[in-house]
C-alpha cells in the first residue's frame, strides 16, 4: 500500500541527527516538523527567515505573522530566532544545513532534480529550492513514484527544467526508498505491502533491485 503524506513524513525524520539544521521545503516537507523524534534537539530552518520552526499550532497558539516559507502558521521551538532573508539564503549557501527536505516533479538516475516548473503552467516564483539543492550535502526528496496518470517519476533523463545538476543521492517516495549513485537508482526499502515487481513497473530509470528489500518500519 503506497505510504499516505504521514508516513512519508514520518520516514523522513527517521532520517534526522541529534543537533541537526534541516531546512523542510513546501508541501509533504514541512509535515516532518510533527514527528521529530523524542529527546532529539534538532532546528528546522525555513528560508523566509525562521531557525527553530516547531509543529504547525493548535487553533489557540495560531499567530498570523509567524510562517514557514509555504506560508502556513507554525510555531517557534525555545531557542529560535528570527531574521531577514538575506541571512537566510546566507546560511543556506554558505553549507550551515545539515539536511535539506523538498519535493520534485522529476528526479533522475544522475542524481538531477526537476522541481520548480512546469513549462505552460502557471508558477508563483523559482522559491529558493536551487539555493538549498546547491548549498546542501545531504538532500532527501519525497514526492509520489508516478504521475496521476501512472507516469514514472524515477527517469533516465528528467523532461523537465532543471532545479539542480546531480545533486540528489536520496529519494523518498510513496512505494520506496531509493539511492542514486553510479547512475543507476538503488532500491533500499519498499513501502508495506508493496511489492518489488510494482516498483520495478513504475521506475522508468535503471533500478538495481537487491535480492532481499526489507519493508519500511514505522
Amino acid at each position: 500500500m503506497a505510504l499516505s503524506r504521514e508516513q512519508l513524513a514520518v520516514r523522513v525524520a527517521q532520517e534526522l541527527q541529534d543537533g541537526y539544521y534541516v531546512n523542510l521545503g513546501i508541501g509533504i516537507p514541512t509535515l516532518v516538523a510533527n514527528y521529530i523524534p523524542d529527546g532529539m534537539s534538532v532546528m528546522l530552518q525555513s528560508e523566509n527567515g525562521l531557525l527553530g520552526m516547531d509543529a504547525f499550532p493548535t487553533e489557540e497558539e495560531v499567530d498570523a505573522d509567524l510562517i514557514n516559507a509555504g506560508k502556513q502558521t507554525v510555531t517557534m521551538a525555545t531557542g529560535a530566532s528570527l531574521f531577514d532573508s538575506a541571512e537566510s539564503f546566507a546560511m543556506i549557501r554558505g553549507g550551515h544545513v545539515d539536511l535539506t527536505v523538498l519535493g520534485a516533479f522529476e528526479v533522475d538516475v544522475q542524481g538531477n532534480i526537476a522541481s520548480y516548473m512546469i513549462p505552460g503552467k502557471l508558477i508563483k516564483g523559482m522559491g529558493g529550492a536551487m539555493d538549498l539543492v546547491a548549498g546542501a550535502e545531504n538532500i532527501i526528496v519525497t514526492m509520489t513514484h508516478a504521475s496521476k496518470h501512472g507516469e514514472s517519476k524515477l527517469l533516465n533523463q528528467c523532461s523537465l527544467p532543471l532545479t539542480g545538476k546531480g545533486c540528489i543521492k536520496r529519494v523518498l517516495t510513496d512505494l520506496a526508498l531509493i539511492d542514486i549513485k553510479d547512475g543507476k537508482f538503488h532500491l533500499v526499502e519498499r513501502a508495506p505491502g508493496v511489492s518489488v515487481e510494482e516498483i520495478i513497473k513504475l521506475t522508468a530509470g535503471e533500478l538495481v533491485v537487491p535480492e532481499h528489500v526489507p519493508e519500511m518500519q514505522f
